[in-house]
């Protein structure tokens, strides 16, 4: 098997990684180089999916603050929100945003030539930014991946799995294996910064916004490796996912749309929301999904809708270009005719447990992005902030990688030379196994027994079938293809959610429990570390 060894290695290629990667080559001394791994193409991320935009506290913006921002993002997150991390992050927007403009990112400008700022749900003010009207992920991900290409020295590799962590008895981090499934090539990496970017888990869910890589991956590589995760109970389902798509991945209608003064309704026309929360459509995501849901139950539709016919046509299609075709593809014109949605698993909050820089439970392993839980979202992530958090962390981790010594080192040990052992066995195979049901029976068991509504049977139920289906895939360790790994690192992540959430005997933010539908004051963020 392959060894190479790199000064840093960046496990995945949304914003956060990217952000990371370009940074690291302007500011850091790295004298073995760096490399980027992706399971897929370089481009391919769930940033690219993200429409709403980023929030910038930006002191052209007048009538904001990062007090303003600050205290919106406590209240979003119900409780459980890191004060000083939200404090950080408000504080640091404007320079992220800055230098991301000096990176190629272009967001959009009034008549004026003046930084647009709109508002979504739960922002007391307009504070988003947005770039090409609603493609703002596509735009920045865009960006970040034409500047890093410019670049020398950038190792990248495409269609590689990050199949397992190296980390000693000590809890010290060396590295990891990859694994090149279009080539099915194994290779042991060494390096003193490991970073996971690998962004979220929306596939564990029968209907989610996110595309099909995004299966939990360096969750699950942390937590086997021992790194600590916390507040894995807290998936936070989008309210308005486009419900007639026939694809994997639900087509995001986005908050922006209710932001622009779009009304929920049923399919005669009735408006609903006002039965649940005076803030309406814009209330918090948490509130609005689960008012989708009881009206979806009660009328036993599959969908509601989305009434925006009071935005002109050509309005609409500038402002929301991606959302219009795709409606139009759907023989749908938003302004003469009301938008079918449905509720969908969408951003995940919990993860692996770190500070603002990155830094993990283990020395020499680092995450950010959606796969890190900061504290900054608490138990539901207000709107448009997970962009921001994004940017910040990855420009945190650099300034602390900046007091690291970043030379490779060839380190094994008894518990290193296991690990890798088995990687080096014979050939595995799963002809025995239906991936195809096994991925559907996993996501259809989620969405219904650890999705928008839970209680203790549910779960109990959850917890039992996701063993039979550890125990039916039966690979602890080497696996014979990509996605037999995604499904080892699915039931890790599930288990673990399913967990999470029967601990949790309280409804809060994103966890709503009917046979514990009140808030417990005192009950707190909850954080798990492997054993053995």
């Amino acid at each position: 098997m392959k060894q190479t060894k790199y000064s840093a290695v960046i496990v995945g290629s949304g914003i956060a990684g990217l952000y990371a990667a370009i940074k690291l080559k302007k500011e850091v001394p790295l004298p073995d180089g760096i490399l980027i791994v992706t399971k897929s193409q370089l481009i391919e991320s769930n940033s690219k999916y993200a429409q709403g935009g980023m929030v910038c506290v930006m002191p052209e913006n007048k009538l904001d603050s990062c007090t303003l921002h600050i205290e919106d993002t406590i209240k979003a997150g119900a409780g459980l929100t890191d004060e000083k991390t939200a404090e950080f992050i408000s504080k640091h927007s404007a320079e992220v945003v800055k230098e991301l403009q000096t990176l190629g990112v272009d967001f959009d400008r009034d008549e004026n030539n003046k930084l647009k700022f709109t508002k979504e749900a739960a922002h007391s003010v307009n504070r988003i930014l947005h770039a090409g009207g609603d493609a703002t992920g596509f735009c920045i991900e865009n960006a970040l991946v034409k500047y890093l290409m410019a670049q020398k020295d950038v190792k990248i590799y495409e269609q590689t799995l990050a199949v397992e962590l190296l980390t000693d008895k000590n809890g010290i981090n060396h590295g990891l294996i990859t694994y090149n499934y279009a080539e099915n090539e194994y290779e042991v990496i060494y390096s003193p910064a490991v970073i996971l970017a690998t962004g979220g888990l929306g596939q564990l869910y029968r209907y989610t916004t996110n595309p099909d890589i995004t299966t939990g991956d360096g969750i699950a590589l942390a937590y086997r490796a021992g790194a600590t995760v916390k507040d894995m109970e807290f998936v936070q389902f989008h309210p308005t996912a486009f419900a007639l798509s026939d694809k994997g991945t639900m087509f995001l209608i986005s908050e922006a749309v209710r932001g622009e003064g779009a009304k929920l309704v049923d399919k005669q026309g009735n408006t609903f929301m006002q039965k649940y929360d005076e803030r309406l459509e814009l209330a918090p995501r948490d509130v609005v999904t689960r008012a989708i849901y009881h009206e979806m139950k009660q009328t036993g539709k599959k969908n509601v809708y989305l009434n925006a016919t009071h935005i002109k046509e050509l309005k609409f299609e500038k402002r929301f270009p991606t959302i219009y075709g795709a409606c139009r593809e759907y023989n749908i014109n938003p302004s003469i005719d009301y938008i079918p949605v449905s509720p969908s698993a969408h951003y995940f909050m919990g993860g692996i447990k770190t500070k603002v820089d990155g830094t993990t439970s283990l020395k020499g392993l680092y995450a950010i992005g959606e796969a890190a839980c900061t504290g900054l979202h608490g138990a539901n992530r207000l709107a448009s902030n997970s962009i921001l958090e994004c940017a910040v962390t990855a420009f945190e981790l650099v300034n602390h990688l900046k007091t690291k010594d970043l030379k490779a080192n060839i380190f094994e040990d008894d518990e290193l030379s296991r690990l890798i052992s088995f990687y080096r066995d014979d050939k595995v195979n799963n002809d025995n196994l239906d991936m195809e049901k096994m991925f559907s029976e996993l996501k259809q068991l989620m969405w219904e027994n650890v999705g928008i509504i839970r209680n203790a049977d549910k779960l109990m139920f959850a917890k039992s079938e996701l063993e039979k289906l550890e125990a039916q895939l039966g690979f602890t360790y080497k696996c014979p293809d990509r996605s037999t790994y995604e499904m080892r690192n699915m039931i890790t992540v599930a288990k673990l959610i399913t967990d999470f959430a029967l601990n949790r005997k309280e409804s809060r933010g994103a966890h709503y429990r009917e046979d514990f539908p009140q808030t417990n004051p005192g009950a707190k963020s909850r954080q798990i570390t492997k054993k053995g």
